[in-house]
């Protein structure tokens, strides 16, 4: 079981995690869920979406769904203000990771 500092860490990481994704091309969760299981994250459906609405319902990302062999997917992809954030997060984890 992680402590809640460490799991509050781990969500910031994966939110930034879906930004940098998102600014490449659009995502959906369960491709994000995969991506970030390469990167060691065990995360479910029920982390990732509520995920993806909070960053859309802070402007970061926007969603159009779209059919998919008769199954609605969600696609989400970065906004303005979504790559300001994440190249203002990017100079910050520079920094720090120069420092540690």
């Amino acid at each position: 079981m992680q402590a809640p500092v460490l799991r509050k860490l781990f969500l910031a990481f994966i939110e930034i995690h879906i930004l940098h994704h998102a600014a490449k091309e659009p995502i959906y969760g369960t491709w994000m869920i995969e991506e970030l299981k390469h990167h060691g994250y065990e995360i479910s459906a029920g982390t990732i979406y509520p995920i993806f609405h909070n960053l859309e319902k802070a402007g970061l990302l926007v969603s159009k769904s779209e059919n998919v062999n008769g199954k609605t997917r969600k696609y989400y992809t970065i906004t303005e203000h979504g790559i300001d954030v994440l190249g203002k997060a990017k100079v910050k984890i520079k920094e720090l990771t120069h420092e540690l």
